[in-house]
């Protein structure tokens, strides 16, 4: 049972390494936003409506937290199993589908626009997470997670490998970038979009990757960032503008919440929830407030770091 902290600085809250100690702000606390929700994860923020968006996967519908209000109720219901949510460059929702096994966008009346469901021919598995780069383009993971049981999908063989994918804005053009990762799950683009974090969760132990990013999108010296220990999860990821990365972590209660990193790799903060961290974003109106998904609660934390543009 989680319990909100009654003295500051909150002991949820650990400084690993002094490159945190100024992140981290004495008077802040972990806030519990809302419970309630079966599994989620894709947390996307709307600035231009004051709301967080985000997935309740086995209930099959994408939730809406209302920044003023604090209320919470449903955006979108069938949501397709929506799992991983972001914004294009104009500012439209993009979701992975591991119900229909595709990516969408949804317009601004409210339709969806397919993107992705196929590439050479065969359906795609299960789109996890997704992210925008400035050029447009849209890259997306596609692991098999949501096709493996009818709890977060429905139960399908694979006909595809689990690729990495990048869609270009202008020729529509799906391209697999990454080949050689079983099950990739979280992405996220440094401040400067020079390097690509990818978390693989089919390594043992599993580990987050790191990418040189082209200028033409394509990706070079690709090599481990973290290793995890034992079997520890990472999972979603953001960066923000000072370059740190932010993930998801599980499960136990040891692991459970989220891990900080310097751009060297090196674990600088931790933040214990009391379940694992699917996924998380910076959001509020100075991008200083961190959402965090865990398996059946939305939490909070203002912390004094900003996330990146694109997170």
């Amino acid at each position: 049972m989680w319990e909100p902290s009654e003295s500051y600085p909150d002991p949820a809250i650990t400084v690993l390494d002094p490159r945190f100690q100024d992140i981290r702000i004495g008077n802040a606390a972990v806030e519990r936003l809302t419970t309630g929700i079966r599994y989620g994860e894709g947390p996307v923020w709307f600035g231009d409506a004051r709301c967080l968006l985000w997935s309740d996967i086995p209930n099959n519908r994408i939730m809406r937290w209302d920044d003023e209000t604090g209320a919470v109720s449903v955006y979108r219901k069938p949501s397709g199993y929506a799992n991983g949510n972001t914004r294009d460059r104009q500012g439209r929702l993009i979701s992975c589908e591991h119900g229909e096994r595709r990516v969408v966008r949804t317009e601004y009346d409210g339709t969806l626009t397919v993107l992705a469901d196929r590439f050479e021919g065969k359906r795609l598995n299960a789109p996890n997470d997704v992210i925008v780069r400035r050029d447009g383009s849209i890259w997306f993971s596609d692991p098999l997670f949501g096709i493996l049981n009818n709890y977060e999908g429905y139960q399908a063989q694979p006909e595809l490998p689990t690729n990495v994918y990048r869609l270009d804005p202008v020729s529509g053009r799906l391209q697999a970038v990454i080949r050689d990762i079983r099950n990739p799950n979280g992405l996220c683009f440094s401040p400067d979009e020079s390097l690509l974090y990818v978390v693989d969760n089919g390594s043992a132990p599993n580990r987050i990757l790191v990418y040189g990013v082209r200028d033409d999108g394509a990706l070079v010296d690709g090599r481990v960032f973290v290793q995890a220990h034992g079997d520890s999860i990472p999972d979603g990821i953001r960066c923000d503008t000072a370059g740190n990365v932010w993930a998801g972590w599980g499960p136990g209660p040891a692991l459970s919440g989220v891990m900080v990193y310097a751009p060297d790799g090196t674990a600088i903060g931790r933040i214990a929830l009391p379940d694992r961290c699917a996924n998380l974003c910076f959001g509020g109106p100075r991008r200083n407030r961190l959402f965090m998904v865990t398996g059946q609660c939305l939490f909070a934390l203002y912390v004094n770091a900003q996330g990146a543009a694109h997170c």
